[in-house]
């Protein structure tokens, strides 16, 4: 894995968390954020993993001090619970939580469209809540995950600030609402960029490229693109027209792209049915 960077550029140092802190789901959302909190110096001892079936990676941690699915007797007053299961488990794994819970314990969740009213009323016992929209490419430190706090104190959001940028940037909103068009844009962004890379091989397939070039061109380019979006300073409109001399190739497919019908609308459409979808599944 990369170097794990926080919301500030700087890698986070998470040597001095005194935890425990405890993880409720290890899949690959969550797995990202334990390996990202081992890179960044949370000691092994200090934190424990709910996981009924962990992959072989997560079991191989134990021989590092992880503990694996103790017994929550062991657990009390812990500094932070971070939710990652599938949504549609939640009504059944968060009572077991519920032992742990003390009143300095800050609850995160990970979870796509659970609310923090469903997270209040499923922990009752919990002062301070925290719902965070992560997305995939948390897997190498760069991903970018939005929170918005309940009930949190400064000491309980900054908590959570460190151990979610141990996977790339943070941003908070004090507004849940927003929660769903922020999972439309950048929880199911990713989504949208293969899709380009994908689209983009075809199209070169169909000017007459062999579909091994076609696929690695597409796939660098878009890989390169992003990358020097993430270093410059320039807006990504400025980066556009850096690229865009009048009359030449360039302008001749923007032209398309950029008309009526063009990659502007299709995506505010689709970042529309994304948003209402979330609203949807959030009741």
């Amino acid at each position: 894995m990369g170097q794990m960077m926080s919301s500030d550029g700087q890698p986070p140092d998470l040597r001095d968390l005194s935890g425990p802190i405890v993880l409720c789901g290890a899949g690959k959302m969550g797995g990202a954020l334990l390996d990202g909190w081992l890179h960044a110096g949370l000691a092994a001892d200090k934190i424990a993993v709910f996981e009924p079936s962990p992959a072989s990676q997560i079991a191989a941690l134990a021989a590092r001090g992880v503990r694996i699915n103790p017994d929550t007797a062991a657990l009390r007053n812990v500094a932070a619970i971070v939710i990652a299961v599938k949504p549609q488990i939640a009504a059944e794994a968060l009572p077991a939580l519920a032992p742990m819970i003390g009143p300095s314990t800050v609850v995160v969740s990970i979870m796509a469209g659970r609310t923090l009213q469903f997270l209040a009323g499923a922990l009752k016992d919990a002062g301070a809540l925290v719902r965070a929209m992560p997305n995939t490419p948390a897997a190498i430190g760069r991903g970018i995950t939005v929170a918005v706090p309940l009930r949190a104190t400064k000491a309980q959001r900054d908590l959570a600030h460190r151990l979610l940028t141990a996977t790339g940037t943070v941003e908070w909103v004090a507004d849940e609402a927003l929660m769903d068009a922020v999972t439309a844009v950048s929880g199911s962004g990713p989504a949208y960029v293969f899709l380009l890379a994908e689209a983009l091989a075809q199209a070169g397939v169909a000017s007459g490229l062999p579909q091994p070039l076609a696929d690695k061109l597409a796939r660098e380019t878009v890989a390169g693109a992003g990358e020097l979006l993430h270093r410059s300073a320039l807006a990504a409109a400025t980066l556009r027209e850096n690229v865009t001399s009048p009359g030449g190739t360039t302008a001749a497919a923007l032209d398309v792209l950029m008309s009526e019908k063009g990659l502007a609308p299709l995506l505010k459409e689709a970042v529309a049915a994304a948003t209402k979808r979330s609203r949807k599944l959030a009741g």
